[in-house]
């Protein structure tokens, strides 16, 4: 049984066990995102991090597919992210901030990118960190992802998002309170 804790949900035994299932698998099978590390480093790190582990969970909940893509070595840190073909299902259809949702007049969306994120205690990709991850596949072919938005553009009222067409890597931009459906956010968490 999942209770709550510091207004999250404590992740039952059985579920831990699950995702370390899934995670692992999905290391072993994905080994080019992350040469070089060792799962037994990683899951130790997890093992002593109720709050990430529940983020990770929030994150494969979703439809993310988080991945270990790479090692912060200034910060001892190992740093996760979604890794789906296609923007995660469970996080498309939303705006891009609490700004852009609150302007909208009529049909507003259920969230925004930047709330769900924070919701779930992880960040969006910079545009520099999208970029870096089309390195390790393609990703986005038919969907796209908001990245988060640097401060000048924002104050303009756009945002920017990103995706995968003819062989490379576009970022493109939109009004902040636009919302599609094969637009979702793609998000980080460093463990």
């Amino acid at each position: 049984m999942r209770k709550a804790v510091n207004n999250k949900i404590e992740l039952s035994e059985e579920r831990i066990l699950e995702l370390f299932r899934i995670l692992h698998t999905r290391f072993e099978k994905n080994m080019n995102r992350h040469q070089g590390l060792d799962w037994r480093k990683i899951q130790t790190k997890l093992e002593n991090s109720a709050e990430k582990l529940w983020s990770l969970n929030e994150m494969e909940e979703t439809g993310g597919e988080p991945d270990v893509i790479g090692y912060d070595t200034k910060t001892d840190e190992f740093i996760f992210c979604d890794c789906a073909a296609e923007s995660p299902k469970g996080r498309r259809s939303v705006c891009y901030d609490h700004d852009a949702l609150e302007s909208r007049k009529e049909h507003k969306p259920k969230n925004s990118a930047m709330g769900m994120a924070a919701e779930m205690g992880i960040e969006l990709l910079s545009e520099e960190q999208y970029c870096e991850l089309q390195r390790l596949g393609k990703f986005d072919t038919k969907t796209s992802s908001w990245v988060a938005t640097p401060t000048d553009i924002r104050a303009l009222g756009g945002a920017i998002f990103g995706d995968w067409r003819f062989g490379r890597v576009f970022i493109y931009h939109n009004g902040a309170e636009s919302y599609y459906a094969a637009r979702g956010f793609r998000g980080l968490l460093k463990i």
